[in-house]
């Protein structure tokens, strides 16, 4: 599940509203607890390690698609639900922005002695992972905040973030404890944010004489630095276009929503009396919940499942949003008791929209659907992070995003 990589993403200021925050705190722990009824807690860890799944969860969450926001707004919210049942799910959400991620340490201390973990151990892999991506990793990146989500096992996922006011970049860095086998040697299962520029990476394999000969190194170009495995950048705009999404994938998943397709299978009767839009939510949020790596290289495409705060793609869709919610939670507490029908369905429903995937290349519809999603947006209770969406005049103020963030000379 781990998927190496880069990804750079604009760096967001600015408050998420609180009529999001509390629902994408419902929607992360619903689909938390999904995947560790489905799979286990070392796979809610393995998933966190992965960049670009990371993203999408944010993105089917209400955030916007490529908003640096994502890190701190994601684990502050699920920190609130997860940790009251650590108890339960054997994890737990440490540290956080500014001076909370100092206090990362203490909190790790308290879960190890809990547990009968070896807290001094754990502690030091925080610090040093800490140190690492501030120091080792020399990018202009100053980190402002750090989680570190730790099972009752021992098992760890860290996240950390960098920003560069300069640029108004982001970095987020991944590490996984079962693939570190070196703190000093190629540790990261991978790390956000890297752009076009020159960055030095002593903790890469490729680096080991550069780490043996540091002398000689301020001598020479250092063209043998490694930077990353992968390299891919979030574009400095707000909004979505054709070329960040799987076309084939999105349209499935629309056949499924608003053609009835699910009809076709009797064992969707669950989900056959849900609206369009919360099924269109489902079939993504199934897809995080219960997809392979592989399709997580397009976060921008989860947006499409309620919609983002920024107005992109189009407005929050809080009925949806709230209905997904119910449904997914429902789908947890009935398979706590036992009743694995609504999980069953839930599954199922992301492998009818997969094999959706090979009718062959859509046409393109992408304008036609946020059209038609904003439409629905001004007639209903779309929302972004101005409040409930005025017919006219939200989306006239949303259309000035990328002219006055990021101005004309940093188009696309």
């Amino acid at each position: 599940m781990i998927n190496s990589g880069t990804l750079g993403m604009p760096l967001h200021f600015g408050k998420v509203p609180t009529f999001l925050t509390e629902r994408m705190g419902k929607m992360g722990d619903a689909i938390i607890e999904s995947i560790v009824y489905n799979y286990g807690k070392s796979e809610v860890l393995t998933r966190m390690s992965d960049p670009n799944w990371f993203q999408a969860l944010g993105a089917v969450m209400g955030m916007h698609w490529n908003s640096s926001g994502v890190t701190a707004t994601v684990l502050g919210s699920l920190k609130q639900h997860i940790n009251p049942k650590a108890s339960d799910l054997g994890l737990y959400i440490l540290g956080g922005k500014g001076k909370t991620a100092w206090n990362t340490p203490k909190q790790i201390y308290r879960v190890a002695e809990r547990h009968a973990l070896p807290g001094t151990e754990l502690a030091r892999s925080a610090r040093l992972t800490q140190r690492i991506d501030n120091n080792a990793i020399q990018d202009g990146f100053n980190l402002y905040q750090q989680y570190f989500i730790l099972s009752d096992e021992g098992e760890w996922t860290a996240i950390s973030q960098g920003m560069n006011k300069d640029t108004r970049r982001a970095r987020r860095y991944h590490w996984h404890s079962p693939t570190v086998r070196s703190f000093g040697d190629a540790p990261h299962t991978g790390i956000v944010g890297l752009e076009d520029q020159r960055v030095l990476n002593l903790t890469d394999q490729r680096a080991d004489m550069l780490r043996t000969h540091m002398v000689d190194l301020t001598r020479e170009n250092p063209k043998i630095v490694a930077e990353a495995v992968r390299e891919a950048e979030l574009p400095n705009r707000h909004d979505v276009r054709k070329e960040d999404i799987n076309m084939n994938r999105l349209a499935s998943v629309l056949d499924l929503a608003y053609n009835r397709d699910i009809e076709k299978f009797e064992d969707l009767v669950e989900l056959q009396g849900v609206g369009p839009r919360t099924l269109k939510a489902l079939a993504m949020a199934s897809e995080v919940i219960h997809g392979d790596a592989a399709r997580f290289e397009d976060p921008a495409r989860f947006a499409f499942a309620v919609g983002g705060k920024d107005g992109r793609p189009h407005p929050v869709d809080t009925d949806a949003l709230d209905e997904t919610i119910g449904m997914l939670q429902s789908a947890v507490d009935h398979a706590k008791l036992g009743d694995k029908d609504k999980s069953a369905a839930l599954r199922r429903l992301h492998e009818v929209a997969k094999a959706g995937e090979n009718k062959g290349v859509p046409i393109d519809f992408l304008k036609e659907l946020i059209d038609h999603e904003w439409h629905h947006a001004e007639n209903g209770n779309g929302k972004t992070f101005m409040g409930t969406v005025v017919k006219g005049l939200t989306r006239a103020i949303m259309d000035t995003q990328n002219e006055v963030l990021y101005g004309h000379h940093r188009k696309g």
